[in-house]
């Protein structure tokens, strides 16, 4: 199957492959039969306390820093926070429950309570998601800005994860034609090395110790997201667009589908799609490994963006790929990305899909915040929008209060009049399971609210790693390391004494030369980014046979 592919003036961007919550009722306090003017003020007046307000409409815990009766003392002390015992737990042959493990029964028995193989795989993937944060260059100040820090032959080892028993083999480059809210890094570099693309993750195999382990040679593809998810409030293009021919309804959010198949030839990088780029390595790898009579897994991974970004390449996999082979996706705070049509679709095409979940995050909730699959409980509802709030007069200002009382219902809920009723198709829904976790069930991390630290990748790995089931607490055999939860934030209870965004470079990147003087370092040749080793990579692999790298002069 095909989809179709974003285009705008200047760009050449055919389709992907050539054609291609809780009830709000308890949010609003019953009155009692009668009231006193002074009491209707009162009750009126607290239930327009902003913070309480939205805590209780998104499910947040607004409350202390730390849990109810819990104090210092009373911190548990698994393998996780003792420094001299290992960060993770040693490996074991799954192989006997490698299809279960790869979806095969929607996880069945293996989620509640959570199979420890299968967490130890959850947090495999989560690990190579979290790869394409820890080797992105962030800075703004570097030429090289939007692209890999490392060449890919070393970037799992520069990393810390070289024993995952993976090997990189392409690397994805993603552009965009339309206005997203900051999902691309740009440099402020005068000679940067791209004005259009970004680095947007790798693919990479299982080797073949860690494939006699798994119990076949796994495919995965990791997608990079956005740390932040404050970008995403204000700028969302929650714009669902149809799939076009050959795919019924089914209908995705615009700016994701933008990101996945736009391209230009005026570009160094994205001449082809990402879309493009990663199914030609994905047959090139199945064909290979499939010719030598080797059982095949694809999984794709991908956090916040790139959890939406995974959806969209298993749904072109399934359809491009031989059946046998099986394709899942193992995501992380992943947004909506279509309606129930598209959900559909991937169920037709046995795509697996496990999304991992905290509760109090509210990037899984968009871009479908209201327009969701919860509104399917309108059908059959009376089209009067009698209680309905509406401003009256010219907007000239952004401030929240504004939006209250009826922040959801407001005059925007009118367009539903005459919609409620129909088909749902312009409504997004999830799809897959959902592995629910909670920031309350762990007795390391702050309880206020950290709306960034909720939706970091790390946060979810702590919680993957201390999670059982619903009814059990967090387990205190953890072994993954706590401290990593306040790499990119601070969660952590302020008792473990680990600071706050500790991950980063000395002195900012800055090193002194042989002059004293202090200067940006050059990077190493085989970590300068280059389409034309993309193409001499690809050709060598081929033919079969290794390539010797020459740095190109720059264009």
């Amino acid at each position: 199957m095909a989809l179709p592919s974003s285009s705008s003036p200047g760009h050449y961007s055919p389709p992907l492959s050539d054609t291609m919550h809780s009830s709000l009722a308890q949010a609003i306090p019953r009155a009692s039969a009668v009231e006193t003017p002074q009491h209707q003020e009162r009750r009126l007046s607290a239930s327009l306390h902003v913070p309480t307000t939205l805590s209780n409409l998104l499910h947040l815990h607004v409350g202390s820093t730390h849990g109810a009766g819990t104090a210092a003392g009373d911190l548990p002390t698994p393998a996780a926070i003792r420094p001299h015992t290992p960060a993770f737990s040693p490996k074991e042959d799954i192989s006997s429950l490698f299809q279960e493990i790869h979806g095969r029964g929607d996880w069945s028995g293996l989620l509640h309570p959570l199979h420890p193989w299968l967490r130890r795989e959850i947090i495999k993937y989560g690990e190579l998601a979290q790869v394409t944060y820890d080797g992105f260059d962030f800075n703004p100040f570097s030429e090289f800005c939007g692209s890999c820090l490392y060449g890919r032959d070393r970037l799992l080892a520069k990393v810390g994860l070289a024993r995952t028993g993976y090997t990189v083999t392409k690397y994805v480059y993603a552009m965009s034609q339309i206005e997203l809210p900051r999902w691309l890094e740009h440099s402020l570099h005068a000679d940067a090395w791209s004005t259009d693309s970004n680095w947007m993750g790798f693919v990479a195999v299982s080797d073949d110790a860690e494939s006699r382990r798994i119990g076949c040679r796994d495919i995965v593809v990791a997608w990079r997201g956005t740390k932040a998810p404050t970008e995403w409030f204000e700028d969302i293009q929650a714009t669902l667009r149809p799939l076009g021919d050959g795919h019924g309804d089914a209908k995705v959010e615009r700016g994701f589908l933008d990101v996945y198949t736009s391209k230009s030839e005026r570009t160094r990088y994205n001449k082809t799609s990402a879309s493009e780029q990663v199914m030609a390595e994905l047959r090139r790898l199945v064909n290979l490994y499939l010719e030598q009579g080797e059982r095949v897994t694809l999984t794709i991974t991908g956090h916040s963006l790139g959890g939406a970004l995974a959806l969209l390449n298993a749904y072109e996999a399934a359809s491009a790929l031989p059946e046998d082979v099986p394709v899942s996706v193992i995501s992380f705070a992943g947004p909506q990305v279509g309606n129930a049509a598209f959900g559909e679709r991937l169920r037709e095409k046995q795509v697996k899909v496990l999304r991992a979940v905290v509760k109090q995050d509210l990037v899984p909730r968009l871009p479908g915040i209201l327009f969701n699959e919860r509104l399917k409980t309108l059908e059959g509802v009376g089209k009067k929008m009698e209680w309905v709030y509406e401003h009256v007069g010219v907007d000239l200002g952004k401030d929240l209060v504004r939006r209250l009382p009826g922040i959801l219902f407001n005059e925007r809920l009118k367009t539903l009049e005459g919609v409620v009723e129909k088909k749902m198709e312009w409504v997004y829904e999830h799809v897959g399971i959902e592995l629910g976790l909670d920031v309350k069930s762990s007795p390391f991390l702050k309880h206020g609210v950290d709306v960034a630290g909720f939706h970091h990748l790390e946060t979810y790995l702590h919680l993957v790693d201390g999670f059982v089931s619903r009814e059990r607490g967090f387990r205190r055999e953890a072994r993954r390391d706590v401290a990593l939860v306040n790499k990119g934030s601070g969660m952590l209870r302020e008792e473990l004494r680990i600071p706050p965004n500790w991950s980063q470079a000395a002195n900012k990147g800055m090193v002194r030369n042989s002059f004293g003087r202090w200067v940006k370092p050059e990077r190493e040749a085989e970590d300068i980014p280059s389409p034309y080793r993309e193409v001499a990579d690809a050709l060598a692999e081929e033919l079969g046979r290794s390539c010797l790298y020459i740095h190109s002069v720059e264009e």
